[in-house]
Protein backbone atom coordinates (compact mmCIF):
# COMPACT_ATOMS: atom_id res chain seq x y z
CA UNK A 1 0.00 0.00 0.00
CA UNK A 2 2.81 2.37 0.94
CA UNK A 3 4.63 1.65 -2.31
CA UNK A 4 1.47 2.28 -4.37
CA UNK A 5 0.77 5.71 -2.84
CA UNK A 6 4.28 7.11 -3.19
CA UNK A 7 3.95 8.07 -6.90
CA UNK A 8 0.69 9.87 -6.08
CA UNK A 9 2.31 11.82 -3.26
CA UNK A 10 5.24 12.74 -5.51
CA UNK A 11 2.88 14.10 -8.17
CA UNK A 12 1.00 16.13 -5.55
CA UNK A 13 4.25 17.56 -4.19
CA UNK A 14 5.39 18.44 -7.72
CA UNK A 15 2.10 20.18 -8.45
CA UNK A 16 2.31 22.20 -5.24
CA UNK A 17 5.81 23.33 -6.14
CA UNK A 18 4.59 24.57 -9.50
CA UNK A 19 1.70 26.46 -7.87
CA UNK A 20 3.90 28.09 -5.24
CA UNK A 21 4.77 31.76 -5.95
CA UNK A 22 8.15 32.14 -7.61
CA UNK A 23 10.91 33.79 -5.62
CA UNK A 24 11.49 37.23 -7.10
CA UNK A 25 14.92 37.80 -8.57
CA UNK A 26 16.98 40.49 -10.30
CA UNK A 27 19.02 37.95 -12.24
CA UNK A 28 20.09 39.16 -15.67
CA UNK A 29 19.75 42.85 -14.83
CA UNK A 30 22.82 43.69 -16.92
CA UNK A 31 21.44 42.01 -20.03
CA UNK A 32 19.18 44.87 -21.16
CA UNK A 33 18.10 48.45 -20.47
CA UNK A 34 14.39 47.60 -20.37
CA UNK A 35 12.30 44.84 -18.82
CA UNK A 36 8.69 43.76 -18.35
CA UNK A 37 7.69 42.85 -14.81
CA UNK A 38 6.20 39.35 -14.64
CA UNK A 39 5.03 38.89 -11.05
CA UNK A 40 3.60 35.40 -11.65
CA UNK A 41 7.09 34.21 -12.57
CA UNK A 42 8.86 36.46 -10.08
CA UNK A 43 11.16 37.88 -12.71
CA UNK A 44 11.93 40.75 -15.02
CA UNK A 45 11.69 39.71 -18.67
CA UNK A 46 14.32 41.54 -20.74
CA UNK A 47 13.39 43.65 -23.77
CA UNK A 48 16.45 43.59 -25.98
CA UNK A 49 15.32 46.38 -28.29
CA UNK A 50 12.88 49.05 -27.08
CA UNK A 51 10.50 50.33 -29.75
CA UNK A 52 10.91 54.07 -29.49
CA UNK A 53 10.85 57.26 -31.53
CA UNK A 54 13.87 59.57 -31.42
CA UNK A 55 13.26 62.53 -29.13
CA UNK A 56 13.91 65.05 -31.92
CA UNK A 57 11.02 63.59 -33.95
CA UNK A 58 8.44 64.36 -31.27
CA UNK A 59 6.92 67.65 -32.42
CA UNK A 60 4.40 69.96 -30.77
CA UNK A 61 5.28 68.89 -27.24
CA UNK A 62 8.37 71.02 -26.64
CA UNK A 63 7.53 72.07 -23.08
CA UNK A 64 6.47 68.55 -22.05
CA UNK A 65 9.59 67.15 -23.68
CA UNK A 66 11.94 69.49 -21.83
CA UNK A 67 10.26 69.00 -18.45
CA UNK A 68 10.32 65.21 -18.60
CA UNK A 69 13.85 65.14 -20.01
CA UNK A 70 15.11 67.40 -17.22
CA UNK A 71 13.31 65.33 -14.58
CA UNK A 72 14.80 62.11 -15.96
CA UNK A 73 18.28 63.64 -16.17
CA UNK A 74 18.07 64.78 -12.56
CA UNK A 75 17.09 61.28 -11.49
CA UNK A 76 19.94 59.72 -13.46
CA UNK A 77 22.36 62.10 -11.73
CA UNK A 78 21.12 61.11 -8.28
CA UNK A 79 19.31 64.41 -7.74
CA UNK A 80 15.73 64.80 -6.45
CA UNK A 81 13.12 64.01 -9.13
CA UNK A 82 9.34 63.61 -9.33
CA UNK A 83 7.04 60.78 -10.27
CA UNK A 84 5.36 61.84 -13.51
CA UNK A 85 1.85 61.57 -14.94
CA UNK A 86 1.41 62.16 -18.68
CA UNK A 87 -2.28 62.55 -19.46
CA UNK A 88 -4.39 63.56 -22.44
CA UNK A 89 -5.74 62.50 -25.81
CA UNK A 90 -4.87 59.17 -27.38
CA UNK A 91 -1.97 59.07 -29.82
CA UNK A 92 -0.45 62.37 -28.74
CA UNK A 93 2.97 60.98 -27.81
CA UNK A 94 2.73 60.26 -24.10
CA UNK A 95 4.30 56.80 -24.00
CA UNK A 96 6.61 57.73 -26.89
CA UNK A 97 8.01 60.59 -24.82
CA UNK A 98 8.73 58.34 -21.84
CA UNK A 99 10.65 55.86 -24.00
CA UNK A 100 12.40 58.64 -25.94
CA UNK A 101 13.64 60.35 -22.76
CA UNK A 102 14.87 57.03 -21.41
CA UNK A 103 16.89 56.43 -24.59
CA UNK A 104 18.13 60.03 -24.77
CA UNK A 105 19.50 60.01 -21.22
CA UNK A 106 21.08 56.57 -21.57
CA UNK A 107 22.92 57.75 -24.68
CA UNK A 108 24.87 60.13 -22.42
CA UNK A 109 25.75 57.54 -19.75
CA UNK A 110 28.21 54.65 -19.55
CA UNK A 111 26.46 51.25 -19.90
CA UNK A 112 26.82 50.32 -16.22
CA UNK A 113 25.01 53.54 -15.25
CA UNK A 114 22.10 53.27 -17.70
CA UNK A 115 18.62 53.87 -16.33
CA UNK A 116 16.55 50.70 -16.44
CA UNK A 117 12.99 51.02 -17.74
CA UNK A 118 10.54 48.51 -16.26
CA UNK A 119 7.05 48.25 -17.73
CA UNK A 120 4.31 47.04 -15.43
CA UNK A 121 0.91 46.01 -16.78
CA UNK A 122 -2.18 47.74 -15.43
CA UNK A 123 -3.54 44.47 -14.00
CA UNK A 124 -0.30 43.87 -12.07
CA UNK A 125 -0.36 47.11 -10.08
CA UNK A 126 -1.31 45.18 -6.95
CA UNK A 127 2.21 43.72 -6.99
CA UNK A 128 3.92 47.14 -7.06
CA UNK A 129 5.00 46.96 -3.39
CA UNK A 130 6.69 43.61 -4.10
CA UNK A 131 8.48 45.09 -7.12
CA UNK A 132 9.60 48.10 -5.07
CA UNK A 133 11.02 45.84 -2.36
CA UNK A 134 12.94 43.96 -5.03
CA UNK A 135 14.35 47.06 -6.73
CA UNK A 136 15.31 48.57 -3.39
CA UNK A 137 18.06 45.94 -3.08
CA UNK A 138 19.82 47.03 -6.29
CA UNK A 139 22.40 49.77 -6.82
CA UNK A 140 20.95 50.56 -10.28
CA UNK A 141 18.33 53.26 -10.95
CA UNK A 142 14.89 52.36 -12.31
CA UNK A 143 11.91 54.00 -13.98
CA UNK A 144 8.80 51.89 -13.47
CA UNK A 145 6.37 52.67 -16.28
CA UNK A 146 2.64 51.94 -16.53
CA UNK A 147 0.98 52.78 -19.84
CA UNK A 148 -2.72 53.65 -20.13
CA UNK A 149 -3.36 53.84 -16.39
CA UNK A 150 -6.95 54.20 -15.17
CA UNK A 151 -9.26 52.79 -12.52
CA UNK A 152 -12.85 51.58 -12.50
CA UNK A 153 -15.41 51.10 -9.73
CA UNK A 154 -14.46 48.56 -7.04
CA UNK A 155 -10.88 48.67 -8.28
CA UNK A 156 -8.60 48.39 -5.27
CA UNK A 157 -5.27 48.36 -7.10
CA UNK A 158 -5.07 52.13 -6.77
CA UNK A 159 -4.25 51.56 -3.09
CA UNK A 160 -1.02 49.80 -4.05
CA UNK A 161 -0.09 52.72 -6.31
CA UNK A 162 -1.04 55.25 -3.65
CA UNK A 163 1.23 53.45 -1.19
CA UNK A 164 4.13 53.67 -3.63
CA UNK A 165 3.54 57.34 -4.45
CA UNK A 166 3.13 58.29 -0.81
CA UNK A 167 6.06 56.17 0.20
CA UNK A 168 4.41 54.47 3.16
CA UNK A 169 6.47 53.68 6.22
CA UNK A 170 9.40 52.36 4.20
CA UNK A 171 9.40 55.33 1.83
CA UNK A 172 9.70 55.16 -1.95
CA UNK A 173 13.05 53.64 -2.88
CA UNK A 174 15.55 56.39 -3.68
CA UNK A 175 16.55 54.53 -6.84
CA UNK A 176 13.03 54.27 -8.31
CA UNK A 177 10.72 56.68 -10.16
CA UNK A 178 7.19 55.94 -11.35
CA UNK A 179 6.03 57.24 -14.74
CA UNK A 180 2.48 56.67 -16.00
CA UNK A 181 0.31 57.68 -18.95
CA UNK A 182 -3.46 58.01 -18.94
CA UNK A 183 -6.27 59.29 -21.12
CA UNK A 184 -7.99 60.52 -17.95
CA UNK A 185 -6.84 63.47 -15.94
CA UNK A 186 -8.08 62.02 -12.64
CA UNK A 187 -7.53 58.34 -13.54
CA UNK A 188 -11.23 57.47 -13.29
CA UNK A 189 -14.25 58.23 -15.52
CA UNK A 190 -15.95 61.57 -14.92
CA UNK A 191 -19.41 59.93 -14.78
CA UNK A 192 -18.19 57.65 -12.00
CA UNK A 193 -16.84 60.63 -10.05
CA UNK A 194 -20.13 62.51 -10.37
CA UNK A 195 -22.23 59.44 -9.56
CA UNK A 196 -20.30 58.64 -6.40
CA UNK A 197 -20.47 62.24 -5.26
CA UNK A 198 -24.23 62.35 -5.86
CA UNK A 199 -24.96 59.17 -3.89
CA UNK A 200 -22.45 59.61 -1.06
CA UNK A 201 -23.38 60.69 2.47
CA UNK A 202 -20.44 63.07 2.40
CA UNK A 203 -19.96 64.04 -1.28
CA UNK A 204 -16.80 66.04 -0.61
CA UNK A 205 -15.03 62.93 0.69
CA UNK A 206 -16.69 60.23 -1.41
CA UNK A 207 -14.10 60.13 -4.17
CA UNK A 208 -11.34 62.19 -2.62
CA UNK A 209 -9.00 59.22 -2.20
CA UNK A 210 -9.22 58.11 -5.83
CA UNK A 211 -9.40 61.55 -7.41
CA UNK A 212 -6.49 62.86 -5.36
CA UNK A 213 -4.31 59.98 -6.49
CA UNK A 214 -3.30 61.97 -9.56
CA UNK A 215 -2.25 64.84 -7.28
CA UNK A 216 0.41 62.61 -5.80
CA UNK A 217 2.42 62.78 -9.01
CA UNK A 218 4.88 65.63 -8.64
CA UNK A 219 5.08 66.23 -12.39
CA UNK A 220 1.88 66.59 -14.46
CA UNK A 221 2.14 66.88 -18.22
CA UNK A 222 -0.92 67.44 -20.42
CA UNK A 223 -1.15 66.33 -24.08
CA UNK A 224 -3.79 67.49 -26.56
CA UNK A 225 -4.78 67.00 -30.19
CA UNK A 226 -2.35 69.04 -32.29
CA UNK A 227 -3.03 71.87 -34.70
CA UNK A 228 -2.58 71.34 -38.44
CA UNK A 229 0.75 73.20 -38.64
CA UNK A 230 2.17 71.07 -35.82
CA UNK A 231 0.93 67.92 -37.56
CA UNK A 232 2.71 69.03 -40.74
CA UNK A 233 5.91 69.65 -38.72
CA UNK A 234 5.67 66.06 -37.48
CA UNK A 235 5.50 64.54 -40.96
CA UNK A 236 8.24 66.88 -42.22
CA UNK A 237 10.55 65.67 -39.43
CA UNK A 238 9.87 62.04 -40.32
CA UNK A 239 10.36 62.72 -44.05
CA UNK A 240 13.70 64.43 -43.39
CA UNK A 241 14.94 61.64 -41.14
CA UNK A 242 13.95 58.98 -43.71
CA UNK A 243 15.34 61.03 -46.61
CA UNK A 244 12.14 60.70 -48.63
CA UNK A 245 12.12 62.21 -52.11
CA UNK A 246 8.87 64.17 -52.00
CA UNK A 247 7.99 67.86 -52.26
CA UNK A 248 6.72 69.67 -49.20
CA UNK A 249 3.47 70.51 -51.00
CA UNK A 250 2.79 66.89 -51.92
CA UNK A 251 3.83 65.68 -48.46
CA UNK A 252 1.43 68.03 -46.66
CA UNK A 253 -1.40 67.32 -49.08
CA UNK A 254 -1.09 63.58 -48.56
CA UNK A 255 -0.69 63.98 -44.80
CA UNK A 256 -3.81 66.11 -44.62
CA UNK A 257 -5.81 63.58 -46.63
CA UNK A 258 -4.64 60.79 -44.33
CA UNK A 259 -5.66 62.76 -41.21
CA UNK A 260 -9.10 63.56 -42.68
CA UNK A 261 -9.82 59.88 -43.32
CA UNK A 262 -9.02 59.15 -39.66
CA UNK A 263 -10.80 62.16 -38.24
CA UNK A 264 -7.80 63.10 -36.12
CA UNK A 265 -4.38 64.74 -36.11
CA UNK A 266 -1.83 63.37 -33.66
CA UNK A 267 1.67 62.00 -33.42
CA UNK A 268 0.33 58.48 -33.82
CA UNK A 269 -1.57 59.40 -36.98
CA UNK A 270 1.54 61.12 -38.35
CA UNK A 271 3.68 58.02 -37.69
CA UNK A 272 1.11 55.74 -39.31
CA UNK A 273 0.92 58.01 -42.35
CA UNK A 274 4.69 58.10 -42.70
CA UNK A 275 4.98 54.32 -42.54
CA UNK A 276 2.44 54.04 -45.36
CA UNK A 277 4.09 56.82 -47.38
CA UNK A 278 7.59 55.39 -46.90
CA UNK A 279 6.46 51.98 -48.12
CA UNK A 280 4.66 53.50 -51.11
CA UNK A 281 7.63 55.61 -52.21
CA UNK A 282 10.21 52.88 -51.76
CA UNK A 283 8.08 50.25 -53.50
CA UNK A 284 7.31 52.57 -56.39
CA UNK A 285 3.55 52.29 -55.84
CA UNK A 286 3.10 55.99 -55.21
Amino acid sequence: MTTDIMPVLERIASALERLAPATASLDGLDSADAFIWQPQRGRLSPVRTVSHVALKLLQGVDSQKQLLLNNTAHFAAGLPANNAMLWGSRGTGKSSLVKACHAEINATLPPDQHLILIEIEREDLGTLPDLMDLLRTSSRRFIVFCDDLSFEREDADYKALKSVLDGGIAGRPENVLFYATSNRRHLMPRDMIENERATAINPSEATEEKVSLSDRFGLWLGFHVCAQDVYFDMVRAYAKERKLAISDEDLCARANEWAVTRGNRSGRVAAQFMDDLTASLKSGSQ
